[in-house]
């Protein structure tokens, strides 16, 4: 089970989380727990600030955040606990301002020293989950995350080394598990074979939970967010937005990679390898089934599932006349943006040009200077990309059709139909996504008298 943010955010969540884990100690849980909504910002911020010099701002900009898992530790605690909580937290604060000072001094060490800083969200909000759940009669322990989680020395973005962490982790959860203990553990954070902390970027403790349902071969891995499981598009930008029952694990992958803020693109992984299923749940409506991605998708091939969309989107478009007949154009192409280790999303070929979209455009100056040795460089910033998601689009007439009629008057800059029979995705200006990600919900899932299948 892993609880993310939102749901730990304050006493009352805490309180409502406690007792959805309290309804299922029959399934013997192992819990993941994110840090307190916000506070993986503020910490961040605070690091900033130390790195520019000023320490004594950064000390005071996280007295919120201790003073946030303080007041629930004295509302959900018994005297005892909460007075000796209070204490681990001041503890902790002296231990962070003694950390933002080594960073205002050590700029070279600013990545470790980071990943340091920031996993305290985590290892606060599962020290304090753990004895929320004690003070309601269930046995839990914390498990540091540092202890299983064993990681390479990628810092900020730590791959896990599955040779170590399967075992450390069965090593320390099953014996708990036996004994009929909820072990509770901290996302996101890990730990390499030098014993230095690592993280394994951000919304990476839906990640962390996947490792562990792998390691310990769980029944279900469950995501416990504020939504009620994947849904057909973003609520934010369509309200009428449905639930999506049942998802394949490729279409899963699709919608985190390409912009469902529900799942963590690295997630689905884990549960694909030994074929465990993931459930996302609602802890505001625990009743609700939410959506379950399994190995088959349960619906008729050729069915739009769901719309995602990913905004601050940057395309590159290389030409030139040397593609023409030749061979290792593209190899040197991506191993330009395999050097400033810059992922490419969508990407379309023709004779003589390649079309690439960036989401992280950090290394756009150095990339272009490289690739303009190559030909010639066109970028073009603020676009978004749409993807459309569902089992079998490729083999149903009219799918392109349809979908582009309902956008006819919007520019497509790119359009990419993969290998994969999943998905087909665009790039458009990211100033009518929105607009676009609307009519194509209203189009496939809300008109009246239309089946939502493509192409009937």
């Amino acid at each position: 089970m892993e609880v993310g943010g939102t749901s730990v955010a304050d006493a009352a969540a805490l309180n409502n989380v406690a007792a959805i884990v309290a309804a299922r100690l029959s399934d013997s849980p192992v819990v993941v727990v994110s840090a307190m909504s916000g506070v993986t910002d503020a910490l961040l911020v605070s690091s900033r600030l130390a790195a520019a010099g000023d320490v004594d701002a950064a000390v005071a900009s996280l007295q919120d955040v201790f003073w946030r898992h303080k007041a629930a530790a004295r509302e959900l605690l018994g005297p005892y606990a909460a007075t000796s909580f209070v204490q681990h937290i001041d503890n902790v604060d002296a231990e962070i301002s003694s950390l933002l000072r080594r960073i205002s001094v050590q700029p070279e060490a600013l990545k470790p020293l980071n990943d340091e800083l920031v996993s305290n969200g985590e290892l606060l909000s599962s020290a304090l989950f753990a004895e929320v759940l004690k003070a309601q009669g269930i046995v839990a322990e914390q498990v540091d995350p540092r202890r299983c989680i064993i990681t390479n020395d990628d810092y900020g973005c730590a791959a896990p080394v599955l040779g170590e962490t399967f075992p450390r982790t069965q090593a320390l959860i099953l014996p708990l598990v036996a004994a009929r203990v909820v072990p509770v553990v901290g996302g996101f954070v890990g730990g390499n074979a030098a014993g230095r902390t690592t993280t394994l970027g951000r919304g990476g403790s839906d990640y962390t939970a996947a490792l562990l349902g792998a390691a310990i071969e769980s029944e279900e891995i469950q995501i416990w967010t504020d939504v009620t499981g994947v849904l057909t598009a973003d609520p934010r930008v369509v309200p009428e937005a449905k639930t999506v029952e049942r998802l394949s694990y490729g279409e899963a992958a699709e919608l985190a990679y390409f912009g469902a803020k529900v799942l963590h693109p690295k997630t689905i992984q884990p549960a694909i390898e030994l074929g465990i299923k993931v459930r996302i749940c609602n802890s505001r409506k625990p009743q609700e089934t939410g959506t379950l991605v399994c190995a088959d998708g349960d619906t008729s091939p050729g069915t739009i599932k769901a719309i995602a969309h990913k905004a601050g989107i940057t395309t590159v478009q290389v030409t030139s006349a040397r593609m023409l007949g030749a061979y290792g154009f593209l190899r040197a192409l991506f191993e330009v943006f395999d050097r400033y280790r810059t992922v490419v999303d969508v990407v379309t070929t023709s004779e003589v040009s390649v079309s690439l979209s960036l989401d992280d455009a950090t290394a756009l100056p150095e990339l272009v200077k490289e690739l303009e040795t190559l030909g010639t460089v066109r970028v073009e910033k603020g676009l978004a990309i749409i993807c459309v998601v569902g089992e079998g689009l490729h083999g149903v007439p009219g799918i392109v059709g349809r979908v582009f009629s309902t956008i006819s008057d919007i520019n497509v800059s790119l359009i990419s139909q993969g290998a994969s029979s999943i998905n087909f995705t665009f790039v458009i200006n990211e100033g009518r996504v929105n607009e676009a990600v609307r009519r194509l919900h209203h189009e496939f899932f809300e008109t009246e008298g239309r089946s939502m299948r493509v192409g009937s």
